[in-house]
């Protein structure tokens, strides 16, 4: 971690942040990137990510999108979308990497959100109360318009989307053999990633809480009304 300033990176402190009952495990964030190129920025983004997560203590997964096939286009038991699916109910908080392409995040990051249901076995929902993180890397000047389209897919997955975002404009510059080099967009990932395990710690110990939905409790109320007026 070259780039870090020796103790300007304060550790986690769960006992300031987590829940009364909290699990004790690392946080588990799972991140994912749009882009397949060898050299892919967004995937060295998130990877510079990972190890900022890393260092604050969390415990970090990737999904490789190579070989993922098009939503509808294959079972949902195919290997890709099992792994996927997987890591997603694994995952206690996400980061979302992508360029900005044509004006908007990558069809390879849209398809791993679509791949990623709203609701799994036994109702359990892979991302409704989890945390999210969103950032964007482009080959031209500053724009933020995939980080906008990522934020309102975070809150169609009822993710709780954290306040910051990092958007690297002329990714091209910033980068050297895979790595970061020192600037103040290294430091808005930091920031980024700090946000993100705080907040992690924050809500992954309050889930019921947190989302716990009245009209689903009238739903649930209504469907064993109708079950039983039909006995």
């Amino acid at each position: 971690m070259p780039n870090l300033v020796a103790g300007a990176l304060d550790p986690l402190d769960p006992s300031a942040l987590a829940a009364p009952g909290d699990p004790g495990h690392p946080p588990r964030i799972l991140l994912l990137y749009g882009s397949l190129r060898k050299g892919s920025y967004s995937r060295f983004a998130a990877e510079e990510g990972a190890r900022v997560l890393r260092h604050l203590g969390c415990e970090t997964r990737f999904f490789n999108p190579s070989g993922l096939p098009l939503p509808d286009d294959a079972s949902a038991e195919h290997e890709k979308v099992v792994e996927l699916r997987e890591l997603a109910m694994w995952s206690e908080g996400m980061v979302w990497s992508s360029p900005e392409r044509h004006g908007a995040m990558t069809g390879i990051m849209k398809t791993q959100i679509d791949w990623i249901p709203l609701s799994c076995k036994g109702g359990i929902r892979p991302t409704q109360g989890k945390t999210l993180a969103v950032m964007q890397v482009s080959g031209g000047s500053q724009s933020f318009n995939a980080v906008n389209q990522m934020r309102i897919l975070g809150r169609w997955m009822r993710m709780v989307t954290i306040p910051n975002q990092s958007s690297v404009p002329m990714a091209w510059k910033e980068f050297e053999n895979g790595r970061m080099k020192p600037s103040s967009k290294y430091e808005r990932i930091v920031d980024v990633m700090q946000e993100l395990a705080r907040f992690t710690l924050m809500v992954r110990g309050r889930g019921d809480m947190l989302t716990d939905r009245y009209s689903e409790k009238v739903e649930d109320v209504q469907a064993v009304h109708e079950r039983v007026s039909r006995i």
